[in-house]
């Protein structure tokens, strides 16, 4: 039986050596974004009229907002499915959910040309484009995903607003607007929800439809028709490891609770969907006759077998091994390995496997493109820290509920270190 846990701030120094880490790996990249605003994309980076994006938008775009999954996959769980044991795990990754997606425009505005215009989907509608369509339910699931947070900013502060100085008048409309918050929101919470669902599945099949149009630039390893179902499963079946990943790294720099028993019920959801995930895969590539490529020594090949034997084979054998799916070590190895692969596929599909027809030469990223994109996951982390250390969105170590019977001990299995 599952004791379900009360998230609360966490009583933890926030500028510890990692922290400091994460603001320094943020400076070099903040000087590139400045460099690439004052003179241009060519000032920084390596792109060019062949080879028109990069790893911005392989990995702070495409890979970013695959990796954010677990907020509406782990919603789906708790709150659809009734699946209420869950729910210690749905806070942290809805944070995750929404600073991922907070993070994809501002990567989308270092990386387009016209940074000034990326408004402009909202205003011109274009309803023939898979691009438009993308951009549309990102923009309003980002929206969704903060309404959905709304409820931990009014537990921590709805009667506790206390601005300093010149601001304290404001302190209380914020307190009584958070309290509204508090007691209304839960009422229609269940529309959000579905909301997000039905948004993400389209985005994230969206991205996969975008290189549809593309079938003599995409390399045939990758495409096929099924690439928007492709892309939906495969991030589905990121979203459950990405909430192993980052409470197996929480639990080892905080003082929080022990979910391993949570996160090994959520595997055997993971081995379903990597598992299908697989047999699609194989298969299209069966059907297609795509085969032929697999063992012909190119730079494809070997990145399309690394992507399928260590981020799909690798793991899905590791989580149908019952020892590995109740040890915390044998989780968040396997997760770093299903969430390697995803990164690995969209970079095959948006890089590795994209070959402009008149292109001279082969892109590789600039130290400036490589420093921003560190630059943002750092940041990322960075404000993943802050948040849970003044939110409740962690469960505190000692801060156990009374039990609750939906997972139950056969699910959980025994966790060891």
């Amino acid at each position: 039986m599952k004791a379900q846990h009360a998230a609360a701030p966490l009583a933890h120094p926030l500028w510890t050596p990692g922290v400091l880490t994460m603001v320094a790996l943020m400076v070099p990249g903040l000087f590139f974004i400045v460099g690439r605003f004052i003179g241009g994309l060519g000032a920084v980076t390596n792109l060019s009229q062949s080879s028109p994006w990069g790893i911005w938008v392989a990995i702070d775009v495409a890979t970013g907002v695959a990796l954010a999954a677990g907020g509406f996959t782990t919603a789906a769980l708790a709150h659809v499915f009734g699946r209420q044991a869950y729910a210690s795990v749905t806070r942290p990754a809805l944070l995750t959910a929404v600073l991922g997606y907070t993070f994809v425009p501002i990567a989308l505005a270092i990386d387009i040309g016209r940074s000034w215009a990326i408004w402009h989907p909202i205003i011109y509608w274009q309803g023939n484009s898979v691009l438009f369509e993308v951009a549309m339910c990102v923009v309003i699931y980002t929206n969704v995903l903060y309404i959905e947070f709304i409820p931990i900013v009014a537990e921590r502060f709805k009667n506790n607003v206390r601005l300093p100085g010149p601001l304290s008048f404001l302190n209380g409309p914020l307190g009584r607007l958070l309290d509204f918050a508090d007691r209304t929101l839960d009422r229609f919470m269940w529309v959000f929800i579905l909301a997000g669902i039905v948004l993400s599945c389209m985005h994230q099949s969206g991205l996969g439809s975008l290189m549809l149009i593309a079938p003599t630039k995409l390399h045939p390893l990758w495409y096929t028709p099924i690439l928007p179902l492709l892309f939906l499963l495969s991030a589905i079946a990121v979203g459950f490891p990405m909430v192993v990943f980052e409470n197996t790294l929480a639990a080892a720099s905080l003082p929080i609770e022990d979910e391993t028993p949570v996160l090994a019920a959520l595997s055997r959801y993971t081995t379903g969907f990597l598992g299908l995930y697989g047999l699609l895969k194989a298969g299209d590539i069966l059907v297609r006759g795509a085969y032929r490529f697999l063992l012909d020594g190119s730079t494809q090949s070997i990145s399309f077998l690394v992507e399928m034997l260590v981020g799909v084979m690798a793991p899905f054998v590791l989580l149908v091994i019952p020892s590995v799916r109740t040890s915390r070590r044998g989780l968040f190895v396997s997760a770093c390995l299903i969430i390697g692969g995803v990164v690995l596929n969209r970079l095959n599909v948006f890089l590795v496997g994209y070959r402009a027809p008149y292109a001279e030469t082969t892109y590789f990223p600039s130290i400036g493109e490589l420093a921003v994109t560190t630059a943002l996951v750092a940041a990322i982390m960075f404000l993943y820290r802050v948040l849970v250390t003044y939110l409740p969105v962690l469960t505190p170590r000692g801060h156990a509920l009374s039990p609750s019977a939906s997972v139950s001990p056969a699910q959980e299995g025994r966790a060891v270190p």
